[in-house]
């Protein structure tokens, strides 16, 4: 009768194995139908940085169609707080490669970054364009790929415009909110960044300028050339600079 029931007990934990391999194999299956890749990579649970991608178009006050690639600014801010609170956080690393967006949101978010006491560091990769610039440099420390590009042009408007006096002036209001917060956050004068804004010739179906690499670096818009590696050893090196600074204080 042992015997018997040992046989027994070995033939359905034999017979079980296959059960859970198959179970594996949908649910991994089901992973690749869904996101197109096996896994989605995450920073570890005991990592102090913290990693925020800023891509597509910045979605405002309008929701755009739902075939754009959009970051939704909506999102974005109650994350920025919740950095903010989260003491296991001590720095922050932005991605971007955004065509820009809605001048409002994109502003917000610069705020928002720029009024963190955490070091920030962002890297501009393929783009960071229209009101992509503002939340670049919104870090303490920016850096942008040899390859990537930043489009600098004047405030547009898109649709239908009601009495054309006020609506320039207002345009122009925001505009100047723009250029004052880029040469405060960044190392480009006001005339430059204007002289590039304004720059005719340079695109074929725009007026404005494509900076490209190091000539965003040449302009005191970016601080440095470079991409992940040197962005994370900068984020790094500013996280103990802190601490140290902190330490410092309380002894």
């Amino acid at each position: 009768m042992n015997n018997d029931i040992q046989k027994n007990d070995t033939g359905n934990q034999d017979g079980g194995e296959p059960q859970k391999e198959e179970k594996s194999a949908s649910g991994l299956i089901e992973k690749i139908q869904q996101l197109g890749q096996t896994n989605v990579p995450q920073l570890s649970a005991d990592s102090r940085i913290h990693c925020l991608t800023i891509i597509g178009q910045i979605e405002g006050h309008m929701a755009l169609p739902p075939q754009n690639k959009t970051t939704k600014y909506e999102h974005l801010l109650p994350q920025l707080v919740a950095i903010e609170q989260n003491p296991k956080i001590e720095g922050v690393l932005i991605i971007l490669n955004t065509v820009g967006g809605d001048v409002e949101a994109g502003l917000a978010i610069s705020e928002m970054i720029a009024s963190l006491s955490k070091p920030t560091v962002s890297i501009v990769l393929g783009g960071g364009h229209s009101i992509g610039v503002p939340i670049a440099v919104s870090c303490d420390y920016s850096f942008i790929a040899e390859t990537a590009t930043m489009t600098i042009h004047p405030i547009r408007l898109t649709g239908l415009v009601i009495g054309v006096p006020a609506t320039f002036e207002y345009l122009d209001k925001m505009q100047e909110r723009v250029v004052n917060f880029v040469t405060k956050h960044s190392k480009i004068t006001e005339d430059t960044f204007k002289d590039l804004m304004f720059a005719k010739g340079n695109l074929t179906r725009d007026i404005g300028t494509n900076v490209i690499g190091a000539d965003a670096v040449k302009s005191g818009l970016i601080d440095e050339v470079g991409g992940l590696g040197p962005a994370m050893k900068k984020l790094n090196e500013m996280i103990d600079l802190r601490k140290e600074k902190n330490e410092g204080l309380i002894q």
